[in-house]
């Protein structure tokens, strides 16, 4: 898999510089955001409801096929379970 390249902004209260530690606490961050940001948390996180069927779909099948460009159709919406 393709290694993400982002912006990353680290507020520390260290008064010390030390790039190595920095280096390292943004090599963590990566990895720990890269395991996070996939399309199984995304749908487990979320749900579809679907107001022309009267449903509210929780499996995984169904949210990944609405996250595709385009493929929301009205009345149907994608929402976070919190």
């Amino acid at each position: 898999m393709k290694r993400q390249t982002r912006d990353l902004l680290l507020l520390r209260k260290d008064d010390v510089q030390d790039d190595k530690s920095i280096e390292m606490e943004i090599t963590v961050l990566n990895d720990m955001l890269q395991n996070v940001e996939t399309t199984a948390a995304l749908c487990v996180a979320c749900e579809l409801i679907d107001i022309n069927r009267f449903k509210i779909l929780h499996d995984q099948r169904s949210i990944s096929k609405v996250l595709k460009p385009n493929a929301l159709k009205p009345f149907q919406f994608l929402v976070n379970r919190n």
